[in-house]
């Protein structure tokens, strides 16, 4: 493919002298689906742009669970702008109803597209701040013409008129202690702690089968991965929540309007009332010991009341958080509960909505007290696990028609988003016959579906908390 943009004159060396903002590009921090979404966007409305990508791909936090099968179809992976211009130099998408691995994402939609966009996508360039040049978070005169600046790790710093930060959260998982502290002895027991989404039927195998294995947390992830460790022999699984019932992570069933997110909680129920996997239910990390035959967890619930289980690996599926050090010298408005902006965190709080019930929200939502600065996809979302990559994909829309000045179209916001509905489960067991006549298992059938599972940080287009 040949590129759609060339390279950008202004704001790619290291400078010390201000430039005009209108002179400079807008950086992108971020080339997962939601990053590339407002490079895709920028092109279309011919503004400089930059993407930086601390990784050495594109979607490089995709890759780490690529393994995975999300379960939301093409049709709802793939951002209009970015489809525009893919077609336009020959690429043909995917099957529309087909569900991606991690890796076809990348293979099928981003690689390409950033191919696109030539050496506007910057990789290992990780971004360690954000400030306005000349100013700190208290200095206000003139500050709104200031251009940001951008250091990176390698001590670059570069220019930018605006800043759309689409780092995600896959770097910054969640602690086991059930109060967002870690459990006593978390960080000694290090070596038998893994995060969410391990490879266990395949790169992790051997770490997992035959081992007791705990599996901590009540979303997608954990689902999946529960999922994936029954299908291992003489593996003993425990899944603990910190909930009185699973009813949440069950989901919709055939209900669901993302059939193979309603099949992945009717799965994980049967495997449980079929006694596969013993549930936990109030159980609230709170310690975490070396045992002569493996690792002692201890929860606490607020009562006091102590329970605990001896296992042998432990892996934490309790979902992300922002880190927002980088904008540590920006004027940020952020909600003291969620960790995202003000104006979003009643519309996607967790206690109120699913993944399918968000309302539709832009720009204005997003904004923070700092002028040009914006963080979006799962990163906008704070710790709320209710984020959906078509969501992601409308927030890029809305905040590049803003930066380009076109107010009426950044807030003619719209997102249809696959809610629980009425339809059944058969896409999954469709592809499930698919991808098992594929690769040759018998019957064709697999007698435990291949996971299908939302995934975190660069996002899958179910929730990806």
């Amino acid at each position: 493919m040949s590129g759609c943009c060339g390279p950008t004159a202004v704001g790619l060396e290291p400078s010390t002298q201000a430039a005009r903002p209108s002179e400079l590009p807008v950086v992108v921090i971020g080339a997962g689906p939601i990053g590339l979404a407002a490079a895709a966007q920028l092109a279309e409305r011919n503004l400089d742009f930059l993407v930086l990508e601390a990784g050495e791909q594109a979607g490089a936090s995709v890759a780490k669970w690529g393994h995975v099968r999300v379960f939301s179809p093409w049709k709802y992976n793939i951002d209009s702008a970015a489809r525009r211009l893919l077609e336009a130099e020959g690429w043909s998408a995917p099957d529309a109803d087909w569900l991606p691995t991690g890796a076809e994402l990348i293979d099928d939609y981003l690689a390409p597209l950033a191919k696109l966009f030539g050496d506007k996508v910057r990789l290992g360039a990780k971004v360690t701040a954000i400030s306005r040049l000349g100013y700190d978070r208290v200095r206000t005169n003139g500050r709104e013409q200031a251009p940001f600046v951008i250091r990176l790790a390698d001590g670059q710093e570069l220019q930018a008129r605006a800043v759309i930060d689409a780092s995600g959260t896959y770097e910054n998982p969640n602690v086991l202690g059930a109060g967002g502290l870690p459990a006593h002895g978390e960080t000694e027991a290090g070596d038998l702690v893994d995060h969410a989404l391990p490879d266990v039927l395949g790169a992790d195998r051997e770490r997992y089968e035959g081992e007791r294995v705990l599996v901590v947390g009540a979303g997608h992830s954990a689902a999946t991965t529960l999922l994936a460790l029954a299908q291992l022999e003489h593996t003993p699984i425990t899944w603990a929540i910190r909930a009185s019932h699973a009813d949440r992570t069950y989901g919709g069933g055939e209900a669901d309007a993302l059939p193979a997110r309603g099949a992945l909680g009717t799965r994980l129920h049967a495997l449980v009332t079929s006694g596969r996997i013993t549930l936990l239910t109030g159980f609230f990390t709170h310690r975490v010991n070396a045992a002569p035959d493996g690792v002692e967890v201890v929860s606490r619930d607020p009562s006091g009341a102590e329970q605990s289980i001896t296992v042998d690996r432990i892996i934490s599926a309790t979902g992300y958080r922002p880190d927002h050090s980088i904008a540590g010298e920006l004027r940020l408005d952020l909600d003291p509960i969620l960790g995202s902006t003000r104006a979003l965190a009643p519309l996607i709080d967790p206690n109120q909505h699913s993944c399918g019930t968000v309302p539709a929200h832009g720009v204005d939502e997003l904004a923070h007290p700092e002028p040009g600065y914006y963080a979006i996809g799962v990163k906008s979302y704070g710790r709320a696990p209710t984020f959906l990559m078509a969501t992601g994909y409308e927030q890029a829309r809305s905040i590049v028609a803003a930066l380009a000045g076109d107010w009426e179209a950044a807030r003619q916001v719209q997102l249809d988003l696959p809610e629980t509905g009425v339809c059944s489960s058969s896409l999954a067991e469709a592809q499930d016959q698919r991808v098992g006549l594929a690769t040759g298992i018998s019957g064709g059938l697999l007698s435990t579906p291949l996971p299908l599972a939302t995934v975190s940080a660069s996002s899958g287009g179910g929730c990806c908390g």
